[in-house]
């Protein structure tokens, strides 16, 4: 089903000459069929805040659920961000407080770069867990990614992350662990998902929180898990929502720090770069260097030219498990958004009638 472009993100536009299906506003309303509301709360750093923004849309509008999804994006203060970026926010994003009056249906939360090994201790730490006490009593069911997974684990359950001797990079191999819950219906049993982060939360942490481990991995642990409600909080570690290029982007970041000499010489991700692919990048490091010390200007990085070898083994089941996310939530809100559930449901146990 489609987005509806309900407001002038620029974001619409780029998803619509992509060939996604994003309806205007006057369009949708000529049609009788219910509305689902999304809230996006973009917590990624400017380099990363569009890309970002579209490829959750572009999982939401991937539903096959007889619904308009309208995305409202926003954002929390203590963000360093750039006066060009915070005018684009200020432009195109709601605030929180009109996100607060006029209601959710569901809520994904993104990642976010942090420079403290506290989370508590980051600028945006009292207004996220703001808008989560608020979620909580509002909004059914809210879907967190990677930093914010590691957030709210902190603020619901006091659990730390803990720091893990390198980065954990590259695209790994993971096996559902509980076939029979609603929202792993028809997906695939071991699939690929991708991570990228330094720090983990273990299986042992989940489960001794009470909280249920839904897909797992034997190379890079929990990908997701589930409130113990088994519903109105979502959590994953890896990243389904990266494009096939996302981790090649984060590699070409990383090798222009090395090169400028503000970082040690990143490994290739693992699972994701062909043969091919590493000999191109390494010969790029080769020649960079060289030119370097000759005081020559570097080269280009080959981004295109590597992105020829690479390919995409996650988005498919992405879809599929917000499908069944997003389908849920249809079935078990209230058509008032601001009103979490439907009369017949107990929030404490939302699945039970289903």
């Amino acid at each position: 089903m489609p987005i509806v472009e309900h407001i002038e993100l620029p974001s619409f536009q780029t998803l619509r000459k992509q060939g996604e299906e994003v309806l205007s506003l006057d369009d949708a309303l000529t049609q009788d069929i219910r509305e689902l509301h999304v809230g996006l709360l973009n917590m990624m750093p400017d380099a990363a805040l569009k890309v970002t923004e579209q490829q959750f849309i572009r999982l939401v509008g991937s539903c096959n659920q007889i619904v308009q999804f309208y995305v409202h994006p926003f954002t929390v203060e203590g963000m360093n961000r750039s006066p060009k970026t915070q005018a684009y926010i200020d432009k195109y994003y709601m605030s929180i407080d009109d996100i607060y009056a006029d209601g959710l249906d569901a809520l994904i939360i993104t990642g976010a770069n942090v420079s403290n090994p506290h989370l508590e201790q980051e600028p945006f730490w009292n207004t996220l867990t703001e808008v989560m006490g608020w979620a909580v009593e509002n909004v059914t069911s809210v879907l967190c990614s990677c930093l914010s997974t590691h957030a709210l684990m902190k603020h619901f359950y006091d659990i730390d992350r803990q720091r893990m001797r390198k980065k954990q990079w590259g695209v790994y191999q993971h096996r559902v662990t509980s076939t029979t819950h609603p929202l792993l219906r028809n997906i695939n049993t071991r699939f690929d998902v991708p991570h990228s982060r330094w720090n983990d939360i273990s299986r042992q942490q989940f489960e001794d929180a009470g909280l249920t481990i839904l897909i797992d991995s034997g190379d890079v642990g929990v990908h997701m898990a589930v409130s113990p409600d088994q519903f109105r909080r979502v959590y994953f570690q890896g990243h389904p929502e990266y494009d096939y290029n996302s981790l090649l982007k984060e590699y070409k970041r990383d090798v222009k720090l090395f090169l400028n000499g503000e970082d040690y010489k990143p490994p290739h991700p693992e699972n994701y770069f062909t043969e091919d692919a590493g000999r191109i990048a390494d010969a790029y490091i080769d020649d960079a260097l060289r030119a370097k010390a000759a005081g020559e200007p570097l080269p280009d990085f080959p981004e295109k030219e590597i992105e020829w070898h690479l390919d995409n083994t996650w988005t498919d089941t992405g879809k599929a498990i917000f499908n069944n996310w997003l389908g849920l939530v249809y079935k078990l809100t209230h058509v008032d958004r601001r009103i979490p559930f439907a009369d017949w449901v107990d929030p404490k146990n939302p699945l039970e009638m289903l």
